[in-house]
């Protein structure tokens, strides 16, 4: 696993860690955009001009406000031209959201007024936007809310919006999800079926990642076919998940057949 910091002179860099030996972190959450910071970018060290970059910077500096010195952040610590080490990723991203100290939700789509009044004492104020942010339409971003112990939302100004659990009932509207699952209870107690239904309107820009973004959640393992297909890659999710009807229709009925 990659962890960034910023070294003396301010400039990423990373530390590659065992699972075992891996220090204590922060992960930036988010919905991708134009110009985004890549592996790449990083290696090449041509990220600094991107939009996406204030993003980082704001989690690095957080995080150091957190008295956390490494953060994780998905576009630059997977190098995704490596399909081994994407398959390994994805499978294991679950585990490295639910092994975070904080998970830090950057809502671009959510502005605060500027002002110097606390944001969390002016929550009608950017509440509706809350609501309609598309960080909870997004498939990636439901294992990112149900695997992090400690959730905190920001706002596109960097304002602090609040937590998961002082925003639960909020978010439980939403999305739907169980006031019980918000709060920790383990995903076990929650039937396959009420796990499928709290992704059916979520959407991913690559049709298989509506299974993929889904291994974590069920907590099984398979390889990554990117060019199968979303109905295929359903089926064999469908067919990993321990206890899923085999002579049902769940998965059909829940994702496949919904629109693209």
């Amino acid at each position: 696993m990659r962890l960034l910091s910023f070294d003396e002179d301010d400039n990423l860099a990373w530390t590659k860690f065992d699972q075992e030996k891996v220090l204590p972190y922060a992960i930036l959450s988010y919905i991708w955009r134009a110009e985004e910071v890549s592996f790449v970018d990083l290696v090449d060290d041509s990220g600094k001009s991107k939009a996406g970059y204030r993003k980082i910077v704001f989690c690095g500096e957080q995080a150091a406000r957190d008295n956390l010195r490494y953060f994780w952040v998905d576009t630059c610590c997977i190098g995704k031209r490596n399909n081994n080490e994407l398959t390994k990723a994805i499978n294991s991203m679950f585990r490295w959201y639910r092994s975070t100290v904080e998970c830090y939700v950057y809502l671009s789509d959510v502005p605060t007024p500027v002002s110097n009044v606390d944001a969390q004492l002016c929550q009608s104020a950017w509440e509706t936007d809350f609501r309609k942010s598309r960080w909870f339409t997004r498939g990636w971003t439901l294992q990112e809310l149900l695997a992090s112990a400690s959730v905190t939302f920001y706002s596109s100004q960097q304002e602090r919006l609040g937590g998961k659990k002082s925003l639960s009932g909020v978010i439980h509207e939403v999305t739907g999800i169980p006031m019980p699952a918000l709060d920790g209870h383990a995903l076990e107690a929650f039937s396959a079926a009420e796990q499928m239904a709290w992704s059916a309107k979520r959407q991913t820009t690559e049709e298989e990642d509506n299974a993929y973004c889904l291994l974590g959640i069920f907590d099984v393992f398979m390889p990554l076919i990117y060019g199968e297909g979303r109905d295929s890659a359903l089926q064999r999710l469908q067919r990993e998940v321990d206890g899923i009807p085999t002579t049902g229709t769940m998965f059909t009925t829940t994702l496949i057949s919904k629109p693209h």
